[in-house]
């Protein structure tokens, strides 16, 4: 149950503590080289995204040898991390982009990254918290994908449709955003660095 929701986590925390250094620590390719800046986020996901998919392996080579099975539901697994890839999109372009402007961005995105880990369902249930409450935890935008990373790869059940289309739309909104708030601000990229 904690690894399931680690790798969700991780994934996420990768790239959001990576991003505030991301593009002060490229300056050749801000000064001298005309250079897709957009690229080296998706450089940075795809890293996060093999290292999950290596802790993905790992978790169903366990489940087989435990359960002596694999879900058919874990077929469905790219259909919830694919949310999580555009909101961790869009949440490191807003703070690459800031992180330039921002130089201790970099010290605050560790802590945020922490308080996230605890503030989401991953060391805990999410039916432990009292039902009155419980929205409170899906206002954390990682709660949606652990729940459902579980739901696909333990439970053998199918995350909501509502739910998954309601993190569709959010994620996408947030990526658009992120990458909105990143080209308005480029431009004073070369004068800050």
């Amino acid at each position: 149950m904690i690894f399931a929701g680690m790798v969700v986590h991780a994934l996420f925390s990768e790239c959001f503590v990576r991003s505030p250094i991301l593009i002060r620590g490229n300056v050749n390719f801000v000064k001298r080289v005309v250079f897709p800046l957009e690229v080296l986020f998706w450089i940075a996901i795809g890293s996060a995204a093999f290292h999950a998919g290596v802790s993905l392996i790992v978790l169903l080579g366990g489940q087989l040898v435990l359960t002596d099975h694999i879900p058919l539901t874990a077929i469905l697994v790219p259909s919830v991390y694919l949310p999580l890839i555009f909101l961790t999109l869009g949440l490191s372009w807003f703070v690459s982009a800031s992180g330039v402007y921002f130089r201790d961005l970099s010290l605050v995105s560790g802590f945020i990254s922490t308080v996230l880990l605890f503030l989401s369902p991953v060391f805990y249930p999410l039916s432990s918290i009292p039902e009155v409450y419980r929205w409170t935890i899906y206002l954390n935008t990682l709660t949606f994908s652990i729940e459902s990373n579980r739901e696909l790869l333990l439970f053998e059940e199918l995350p909501s449709a509502t739910g998954l289309g309601l993190y569709y739309d959010v994620s996408i909104g947030i990526a658009w955003l992120g990458f909105a708030w990143f080209q308005k601000t480029r431009s004073g990229f070369v004068d800050v660095i």
